[in-house]
């Protein structure tokens, strides 16, 4: 398995495109991976024979694990067990769902030192897993530390499981006694669709989001009617001159990026009861797919960059995404995220926070309306540009007044757009 990412420890299998006695060329594709959001290719390293294949499909598998064996002199004989014991001596054991960590006299003893992330207890909990549980699967980490595909490999695998209190949240019940609704199902008119593998992931995603984080939405107003007007004005000028489009998405990413400098603790994450500040300002961007499922590709060191730098990035990831070629260090790395709700013309939205940050601001439909403005002739009624921005943030570190405060500069920002600044 590749590394594919500087984050990235694991990747799921989503099928072979060869089978064991095909020959393949090297740098030939021979399976298709999955990391996070991003489908990637795998080629083969060299020329030859697909003498066994070690993994299958949906089998989650670590960087460095050896996924198949290729025979180079391209003979379809498998290598004898000399040769594959030399291999596997060398190899970075996986967990998968017919294969367990090897380890000397493996018994069924338990860790009670063991950590135990929030992700792990929020999949135990939704599992009905205990603690006791927990603490005798594997851990295939750094150190042993548990990961959460050790343990859907463990619940692949589960049969009797162990007696013993759930994990419970002390704040909520761990079941509910509330029965689940009943769904009205008419056959021959309605129709069941399948979550795709994505889909799967933004719901656990977001229900993880929810769980962790205690949101809170504050909303403010901004008059756009300079910004709209200059954009307007200079649009063809920009696109001609720098062969890209200037939408108002790198205007907004400039915005956020220099109101993270003003406060930089809302471009933090939270480590249990550490606050860890970054020092890069990453901007994600919540795009939409061809299959309408969302991603988050990011504009790095978003602070550093001019407008006509960050149009360009913005352009070529929004590409990237409409034709799924998005790279997986495209997605990673994001401080804080931005979604633009009013291309689908929404007024405004309620974000859901993109994990492990703690804000994320959506960016309403721009609409005119006759709005009482104050002139040097005093109060007119005058049509202008208007735009809601809304601020969902984490209250765990958040209060209103950071949220409200780094709200109001992003809006400053936008409202004070500099319309004399040379393109």
């Amino acid at each position: 398995m590749p590394k594919m990412g500087e984050s990235i420890s694991e990747a799921t299998i989503i099928s072979w495109l060869k089978n064991v006695g095909d020959f393949v060329e090297a740098e030939e594709t021979i399976l298709e991976v999955a990391t996070d959001k991003v489908d990637s290719d795998v080629p083969s390293p060299v020329s030859g024979v697909i003498t066994e294949i070690r993994f299958q499909k949906d089998d989650v598998v670590e960087v460095g694990t050896v996924l198949a064996l290729i025979d180079a002199d391209g003979k379809q004989e498998t290598r004898n067990k000399k040769q594959d014991v030399s291999v596997e001596k060398n190899e970075v054991q996986s967990t998968s769902q017919n294969q367990q960590p090897i380890t000397d006299n493996r018994k069924l003893t338990t860790n009670p030192n063991a950590f135990i992330s929030p992700l792990i207890i929020s999949i135990a909990q939704k599992e009905n897993l205990s603690i006791q549980e927990l603490q005798t699967i594997s851990g295939s980490g750094t150190d042993g530390r548990l990961q959460k595909s050790d343990v859907f490999n463990y619940l692949k695998n589960r049969k009797y499981p162990i007696q013993s209190k759930p994990i419970t949240d002390n704040r909520q019940p761990a079941t509910s006694s509330y029965p689940k609704p009943k769904i009205n199902f008419v056959e021959g008119k309605d129709r069941i669709v399948e979550m795709d593998r994505m889909r799967k992931m933004i719901a656990d995603h977001m229900v993880y989001s929810k769980q962790t984080s205690p949101h809170v939405t504050s909303y403010i107003e901004v008059d756009v009617t300079d910004l709209v007007n200059w954009r307007n004005e200079n649009k063809d000028k920009f696109q001609q001159k720098y062969n890209e489009k200037l939408t108002f998405t790198p205007v907004f990413v400039q915005a956020v990026a220099k109101a993270i400098v003003d406060f930089p603790m809302i471009n933090v994450s939270v480590d249990e009861k550490n606050i860890i500040v970054h020092s890069d300002i990453n901007i994600g961007m919540a795009t939409a797919l061809p299959s309408g499922n969302l991603i988050v590709p990011v504009v790095k060191n978003a602070n550093e960059k001019d407008l006509v730098a960050l149009a360009k990035d913005v352009n070529t990831l929004a590409e990237a995404s409409r034709n799924n070629k998005l790279k997986p260090e495209q997605i990673q790395g994001s401080t804080f995220t931005i979604s633009n709700v009013g291309t689908f013309g929404s007024l405004m939205g309620t974000p859901i926070i993109n994990q492990p940050e703690v804000a994320i601001l959506a960016f309403g439909i721009i609409k005119k309306r006759p709005e009482v403005i104050t002139t040097s002739k005093g109060d007119e009624i005058a049509i202008r540009s208007m735009m809601y921005l809304s601020l969902s943030f984490d209250h765990r570190v958040v209060d209103g007044f950071l949220g409200g405060s780094f709200l109001r500069k992003v809006g400053d920002y936008l409202e004070q757009f500099d319309t004399n600044s040379n393109l």
